[in-house]
């Protein structure tokens, strides 16, 4: 009965119109992940549970609760064995690779506050190290390792992770970093 609610109120969601879910960073880690480690259930509930890395990147966007350039999960955060702890990021046809360091959210009221931090992964068709890089874009946010003391945080390790596509639909290039790559889409003045 409660996943049927819980269905019925993410379809809702879908229907009104101009309804869009884009959190900012600071609500990605101090609202729906903290309080999903802690257990509190969120209402509505819009962000799915899923092992990502058990399916491809492209079939991501099908098992969303919602989304429609970018789409959220929460993801158990799996270990390689033998490894050093390092977690595994492969897939059936390719894998996830990390493109730098981890990078500090802070708060934005207290910016001496971390709040948490961000990975950055790009998805490579084909096996390491050989493999073939796709627009397919992937970041992982965590809680800061000081704030889970053994004592407050539960035994599984959990992660919020956000997906997109670089490439749209007309083919133009996007990043949150930078302004589009489409002669089109750039501001300024047009001429002609």
């Amino acid at each position: 009965m409660m996943m049927e609610e819980s269905d019925s109120t993410t379809s809702e969601l879908h229907e009104l119109p101009g309804f869009r879910f884009h959190p900012t960073e600071e609500e990605l880690l101090s609202f729906y992940l903290k309080n999903m480690i802690f257990g509190k259930k969120l209402r509505p509930d819009i962000i799915g549970f899923l092992n990502i890395y058990h399916h491809d990147p492209w079939d991501l966007p099908g098992l969303a609760k919602i989304g429609e350039r970018e789409w959220y999960f929460f993801v158990p955060r799996d270990k390689k064995h033998g490894s050093g702890g390092r977690p595994n990021r492969t897939t059936e046809t390719g894998f996830w690779k990390a493109t730098g360091s981890d990078r500090k959210i802070v708060s934005l009221l207290e910016p001496k506050r971390l709040l948490g931090l961000r990975k950055t992964l790009v998805f490579y068709k084909g096996r390491a190290p050989r493999g073939s890089k796709t627009d397919w874009v992937m970041n992982e946010y965590r809680l800061p390792d000081s704030f889970l003391s053994p004592s407050l945080y539960p035994k599984t390790s959990l992660l919020l992770a956000t997906t997109t596509t670089t490439t749209s639909a007309s083919g133009c290039r996007f990043s949150s970093e930078t302004l589009p790559t489409c002669p089109s889409q750039l501001p300024g003045p047009s001429y002609g």
